[in-house]
């Protein structure tokens, strides 16, 4: 039978279920002919958890939170080669940020570009172009959305709402659908309608405001008291898509739907430029004989501020039972009012393979024409600015700037809006276990061609490029969810020992505090960690002012900035299975998310730029241990853990403080991860009295190398706990701990340019010794569908810091775990 129908229905049932998702999407590097960037292509980092509940007969509600670092280079216009907009600009010959080009273009009798001598001498035509690159500091966005759904005599209700939100745009979101089946159950129908309000905030580098005219949105740009050049504005985007499934057989099914789609206000992007050659009549003389010369200018493009579209998708799906496997193909066609007009093909195999493996390749075409407005750059017959002057006194009499009426009413250089063809493949792996749990991987490889456009006519080759796509997923059904049962304090229940009991009564902050008691478990866990650090600046356990910073902070040179806030967010999915009784194997993978404002000192020496921030994200490091019991009796338990960091966390992020300025590696304590392999021991012993729990720890990371790959070193740490909690319910505990931690300053220094404003960017101004206060909770839920599940939240209050040089003040760490053995 075909996968995903079940007799008599259109749609199987879908039950309670938890995913965890990671996900990266790397581009290769752009053809840049005979140049090349300083920077990294674009990366993606993406990480979603998605919850589904039935929290009442007849009710579904979907919980999705999804979190994504985009950093790396990407086009921001494209120029003519001869303009050599990717060359190094500095004269040590380092390019900085890829500054956006403008400058003197020579043109022939058909207005092709041309290279010159320093005769003014035509040497060659020259048509090519070439991408201009250039790149930011990395940007993180945070979605949460929910989604109600309510079955209501074979009509399923839907409304959901959401919030997408990253530093320079926000998005909210609402959508209301339905779905009903008729014959029987055969024929089903589904109608969504969707609305979203948008607010673009880009903040315009203030040394790019002279060289990228934005004259089409000065009403739309808002100048603060510092100077700062923010473009703001806002789009509404409505939607509606009316979809039908037809069970032709019990071994096929055929979907179609259409979908129209109208959105309003500001449709552009504001980091995209058009370069327009202004061919000035005045200045003609310096053209190249019986051609032309042009000033090159950067504009912010500038789309239509409408667009309805269209869509229509078909998909056809078979089961072919000789095999056990189901054929999926597809096609959607897109048109819309600014020219392009889109066809994807596609086609999927899925074939079980035994043993719960599933394998599912696929491949994947699609070709769109261009935008009606789309231009790789512009010609204007027109001055940039006309000056006029007085013949005998040489004083300016007027200055007039170019006339925007003699542009195009729309213009724009991206890529995506031009004519393509793209090619892409992937393979799916899929393992269902037994008990509930899918471990799901994911990779696709993806070629954009212009010369894969259906009928050709595509963009130059200079706007290939190509992608990689990889993500992991683990889901948990009801099954797993509802683990196995739940442990009362005495530990005598038949579902557990004392060891596994003391330990999942341990507070949220603690690692590896509870051991698997059985063999052949696993277990699994999710934990969330935030820790901010803001208000003053210390030296060693006292405050200081900014005077004091300036002159002692920087390690001998004034400093001029310093931090404001700091907050660290990480997410750690961890993984534990017990081969043995006395031995546990455990793995943690850690998403990490931070971000710094930055403020200018009060001093002499004001940093020019204001205040700003700057943020990171992406994979941290993996955490591998092995877990031996050493001692057990019925009221305490010993184990010692012997760990190892693997350093997959990027410790070579950077950034870009405007499109001139490129700061280098970002502050040492906002990369990824250490960028050393660390060895981490630690001691754990739990204990029980009646309803009370104690237990303490002791711990370590030992750097196994001297310095990282980007010529550093964190300090070897150590940390000593003790808690006691207790248990006013069977199922609940509160808990109070101490704790003390010791930090190394860092070894080394960046091995390249790294920005040195502050003290954060000093190896002397980290590490310390601190002592924190914890208070937690701690809940294992003895009945529902969620029995045996352990929830656990604690605040670390920091009460004494002795930092190492200048270091901002800490104000708190925040845990919230969940877990679950099965």
């Amino acid at each position: 039978m075909l996968p995903g129908l079940a007799p008599g229905g259109a749609r199987a049932a879908e039950g309670d279920e938890l995913t965890f998702q990671y996900g990266q999407y790397q581009e290769d590097e752009r053809d840049l002919v005979d140049a090349k960037s300083d920077y990294d292509p674009i990366r993606a980092d993406t990480l979603l958890f998605h919850q589904r509940l039935t929290p009442a007969d007849r009710w579904r509600l979907d919980l999705t939170y999804m979190q994504d670092t985009w950093s790396g280079a990407t086009p921001v216009t494209t120029a003519p080669l001869v303009l050599g907009g990717n060359h190094p600009t500095s004269p040590d010959g380092v390019s900085g940020a890829t500054p956006l080009v403008e400058g003197d273009l020579f043109l022939d009798g058909n207005l092709q570009p041309v290279a010159v001598n320093e005769f003014g001498e035509v040497v060659a035509t020259d048509p090519r172009l070439v991408h201009t690159m250039s790149s930011a500091s990395p940007e993180t966005r945070m979605q949460g959305q929910f989604e109600l759904g309510y079955d209501w005599s074979g009509v399923e209700l839907d409304f959901g709402a959401g919030l997408s939100y990253e530093d320079d745009y926000e998005s909210r979101f609402a959508s209301a659908g339905a779905s009903w089946e008729l014959d029987q159950s055969r024929t089903s129908f589904d109608l969504v309608l969707r609305f979203a309000d948008n607010e673009t905030q880009a903040l315009l580098d203030p040394d790019a405001v002279p060289y990228i005219d934005t004259r089409a949105y000065q009403g739309e740009i808002d100048v603060s008291g510092s100077g700062e050049r923010t473009l703001d504005d806002d789009r509404q985007d409505w939607s509606a898509a009316l979809g039908a499934t037809q069970i032709l057989s019990k071994n096929a099914r055929v979907e179609s739907s259409v979908a129209y789609a109208r959105s309003r206000g500001y449709l552009a992007n504001p980091y995209k430029v058009v370069e327009v050659g202004f061919i000035d009549p005045a200045q003609q003389f310096l053209a190249p004989p019986g051609g032309y010369y042009a000033q090159v200018r950067a504009l912010l493009e500038k789309r239509p501020s409408l667009r309805s579209l269209w869509t229509w998708d078909t998909r056809f799906v078979q089961y072919v039972e000789p095999f056990g496997a189901s054929l999926h193909l597809g096609y959607r066609l897109y048109h819309d009012d600014w020219g392009i007009d889109a066809h994807t093909l596609e086609a999927s195999w899925a074939q079980p393979l035994g043993a719960g493996w599933t394998a599912i390749p696929r491949v994947r075409y699609y070709s769109q024409s261009e935008a009606d407005f789309y231009a790789p750059y512009l010609i204007s017959d027109q001055a940039f600015v006309s000056v006029v002057s007085d013949p005998d006194t040489g004083e300016i009499i007027s200055v007039t700037p170019y006339d925007p009426a003699l542009l195009p009413s729309s213009y724009s250089s991206d890529q995506r809006l031009s004519g393509f063809g793209a090619l892409s493949g992937g393979l799916t792996l899929v393992k269902q276990f037994a008990r509930g749990v899918r471990l799901e991987a994911d990779f696709e490889y993806y070629a954009h061609r212009g010369d894969l456009r259906l009928g050709g006519g595509g963009e130059a080759d200079y706007a290939d490029w190509d992608s990689y796509r990889f993500s992991a997923s683990v889901t948990l059904d009801a099954n797993a969810l509802q683990a196995f049962g739940y442990r009362s304090t005495s530990g005598r229940d038949g579902h557990g020992d004392h060891r596994a009991h003391a330990g999942e009564r341990a507070p949220a902050g603690v690692l590896l505090a509870h051991m698997l008691p059985d063999a052949g478990q696993f277990g699994l866990g999710y934990r969330y960690v935030l820790g901010r650090q803001a208000g003053d600046l210390l030296h060693g356990a006292s405050s200081v002012s900014d005077a004091q910073v300036i002159a002692l902070g920087c390690e001998g040179d004034p400093c001029s900035t310093a931090p404001r806030r700091m907050d660290m967010q990480m997410h750690m999915l961890e993984w534990m299975y017990a081969p043995t009784d006395w031995l546990n194997v455990m793995l943690m993978a850690q998403f990490v998310d931070m971000k710094m404002d930055v403020q200018p000192l009060a001093g002499p020496m004001p940093d020019l730029h204001g205040a700003h921030d700057h943020s990171t994200g992406g994979p941290g490091d993996t955490l591998g241990f092995l877990l031996f019991e050493l001692a057990e009796t019925e009221t305490q338990s010993l184990h010692f853990g012997l760990g190892i960091s693997a350093p997959t966390g990027d410790v070579g992020e950077k950034q870009r403080r405007t499109h001139q300025e490129d700061v280098g590696y970002v502050h040492y304590g906002m990369q990824l991860g250490s960028g050393t392999w660390d060895l981490l021991p630690s001691l754990t012993w739990t204990g029980s009295l009646d309803r009370f729990q104690l237990g303490g720890q002791v711990s370590g990371a030992r750097r196994l190398e001297s310095e990282n790959r980007s010529g550093y070193a964190l300090g070897d740490a150590f940390q000593v706990t003790a808690w006691a909690g207790y248990s006013p319910l069977d199922w609940l505990s509160v808990s109070l701990r101490g704790v003390y931690s010791m930090q190394g300053e860092l070894r080394g220094e960046y091995d390249g340019l790294h920005a040195d404003s502050g003290p954060m960017d000093f190896p002397d101004n980290y590490g310390g010794q601190y002592w924190d206060v914890g208070l937690g909770l701690s809940a294992v839920l003895p009945d529902g569908y969620l029995a045996g599940n352990r929830f656990a939240v604690e605040w670390l209050e920091p009460v004494h810091d002795d930092a190492n040089g200048y270091q901002l003040e800490r104000t708190g760490t925040l845990f919230v775990n969940w877990s679950v053995d099965f």
